[in-house]
């Protein structure tokens, strides 16, 4: 794990963010809440808090530590709602193509996170070859489901790769 999974909902001038379990991380991720303050509507958007060491490398040890909680950033995913309207029920592609749009101009903070078409076979075995920790893959028509494993699908990594410690991804 290089990442904890969070939800932020910007409502007008309020930003909150929330881990899977319902803890409100908002105060603990300072840069991620001050970019979403600054999105130009509000909206609600999956994604990951992520902190890099100095060479620009994921590291979940650092995010764990509480050291560098100023440090980090969002892995934006998904969007589930954008100025009041819930997207929930459009394809994936339709909302990460309004995710794009929002995030077009955001502030540091928060970066879009775009999807890979293809071979998932060959996806999963370079993923696995850099030592990330593995893929997720969605169906990019389907809408969105709050369950675990509702229309995706997680291939893991069995075992780090030579030089790699788990836990680790390349560049962010």
């Amino acid at each position: 794990m290089t990442a904890i999974r969070l939800i932020v909902c910007r409502r007008g001038d309020r930003v909150r963010l929330f881990t899977r379990r319902g803890y409100d991380w908002t105060d603990r991720y300072p840069l991620i809440a001050n970019a979403a303050a600054t999105l130009a509507c509000d909206a609600t958007i999956d994604g990951e808090a992520v902190v890099c060491d100095g060479s620009g490398v994921a590291d979940f040890e650092r995010l764990h530590s509480r050291e560098h909680d100023r440090q980090a950033f969002l892995w934006a995913f998904d969007l589930l709602a954008l100025d009041g309207e819930d997207l929930r029920p459009r394809p994936l592609f339709e909302r990460k193509g309004a995710l794009h749009r929002l995030l077009h101009r955001a502030k540091a903070g928060i970066h879009f996170v775009d999807h890979l078409e293809g071979d998932g076979a060959k996806v999963f075995a370079h993923a696995c070859e850099l030592g990330l920790e593995g893929i997720v893959s969605k169906d990019r028509t389907r809408s969105f489901r709050s369950r675990r494993g509702s229309g995706s699908r997680q291939g893991h990594c069995r075992r780090p790769q030579r030089g790699r410690r788990p836990g680790r991804r390349p560049r962010c």
